[in-house]
């Protein structure tokens, strides 16, 4: 018995020191990089409106204790130097409404610091304070991190300042809502508010990304956080380092994502891409020769995968050059070439619809669509700025589960234009019962291409 026990220990303690071994070490990381962090803390006497809705997203970019209304609020932030004499990368969201920045390293002095430009979009601002010889990041390759390996995060959450926390990456290329132009890290490393634009190492000391948003229906860690990859960090960072602002192309297109329904509908062999709804007249896709339905498989050598690959692409493309465009078009690739245009400065994004008036009342069209439909007088024409297309008075049955509805106007089929009910009749007659077709429907100023299966109802 004496000699099992022993065995049974031995093993115990090998199987122990095995796992010790692949668990990481993170001490000489810390010891090394701690003091390239930064605890930023900021003071406003400016207000604002109170938030209608709680975004889940905003939590994190809202200081603790501090209201949408406070006055004379003081902010708290990380952020970590990337250069000896006092460049330091942060948050947006942690500068932007500050009167006064203060700065404090890890060994306890303290700067005032000027912000030299911020980003909204990318949410990422470059500050400086007058230091020379500070102790400065690595800087990582944010395309060899890999899913499942080990990240650590080091901020000030609630203010603790020099706190370590350490987990893994749980994916890449993350799209959040209105968030655009970065592709984010998830990791499930626990961060909280304070931890804002504090930096992302992996085991090898370098940074990897900035911490800047968590998911959460309770205002504290729940195992979803996201970091700004440090690829796209810095080069905002060099842009407002050397001209003091953001250029970012643009060609002018409104997207949607490419469902298993759509590409069925388009002929594709599997859902990629991203399908043009729109095109704005006089922009670079539309001289270009882009058109709504087309699918934009690739732009400057770069695949387009998912719609949200699309703006990131083409934002980080320099303005004024001329790129190639693979599309999908009537079932065939074509390439076009395109010379990109350039994002305006502070563009708002108007999400308001227009008016329209009360469509006169339509006699009943039965097809396999499962909508009344009525064709549109010319006044209505002329007020949607279109030359055809049918107006919906009803929409029931999976029509209506698509999410179709009353005052909708269906502007084509696939590829073709539907100009009349009696074209519409010849449309619908090239398609089989059971096939999936890709209805353009133009609500508002919006146009979004919908899936719908004939005669299911």
């Amino acid at each position: 018995m004496t000699r099992i026990l022993q065995a049974f220990a031995l093993f115990c303690l090998l199987a122990t020191s095995a796992i010790a071994r692949e668990l990481p070490d993170f001490t000489d990381l810390v010891d090394e990089q701690g003091p390239t962090v930064v605890n930023i803390s900021t003071t406003s006497t400016k207000s604002g409106p109170p938030n209608a809705e709680e975004d889940p997203y905003d939590l994190f970019r809202r200081p603790p204790g501090q209201t949408p209304r406070d006055n004379d609020a003081r902010s708290l932030g990380s952020g970590f130097v990337i250069s000896p004499d006092g460049y330091i990368l942060t948050n947006a969201h942690v500068v932007e409404a500050g009167d006064d920045i203060t700065v404090k390293l890890s060994d306890k002095r303290e700067y005032t610091a000027r912000v030299i430009g911020s980003d909204r979009r990318t949410d990422v601002a470059l500050i400086k304070i007058d230091a020379t010889g500070l102790p400065v990041v690595t800087i990582g390759d944010t395309k060899k991190l890999r899913v499942g390996e080990w990240v650590l995060a080091i901020g000030s959450p609630f203010g603790f300042e020099s706190t370590v926390t350490a987990g893994i990456v749980s994916a890449k290329g993350r799209s959040l809502p209105q968030e655009s132009f970065v592709p984010f890290i998830q990791t499930d490393v626990a961060i909280n508010p304070g931890n804002s634009g504090g930096p992302l190492f992996n085991l090898r000391g370098e940074v990897v990304g900035i911490n800047s948003q968590i998911y959460s229906r309770t205002g504290g860690f729940m195992g979803l956080s996201f970091a700004i990859p440090i690829d796209v960090a810095m080069d905002i960072a060099n842009q407002l380092r050397t001209t003091g602002r953001i250029s970012r192309g643009r060609i002018g297109v409104s997207i949607q994502e490419v469902t298993k329904e759509l590409a069925e509908s388009f002929g594709l062999a599997k859902p990629r891409g991203a399908l043009v709804s729109a095109v704005e007249k006089g922009e670079a896709a539309d001289k270009a020769g882009v058109e709504a339905s087309d699918v934009i498989l690739e732009f400057d050598g770069k695949p387009v995968e998912a719609s949200a690959d699309l703006p990131r692409i083409v934002a980080g493309t320099r303005p004024g050059s001329e790129v190639t465009m693979q599309v999908w078009r009537k079932g065939a690739s074509r390439t076009l070439k395109v010379v990109v245009g350039e994002m305006p400065d502070d563009k708002k994004v108007a999400a308001a619809e227009k008016g329209r008036k009360t469509p006169p009342k339509a006699s009943e069209a039965a097809t396999k669509l499962g909508m009344v439909l009525s064709e549109l007088t010319a006044e209505q024409r002329k007020e949607l700025d279109v030359t055809g297309g049918l107006l919906v008075e009803n929409a029931t049955g999976n029509a209506a589960k698509a999410g179709i509805r009353r005052g909708d106007v269906l502007l084509a089929i696939n590829n073709q234009d539907v100009k009349s009910l009696e074209q519409l009749g010849q449309v619908l007659g090239q398609y089989e019962k059971s096939r999936s077709v890709a209805l353009l429907i133009r609500r508002g100023d919006s146009s979004i291409y919908i899936p719908l299966r004939l005669g299911a109802q």
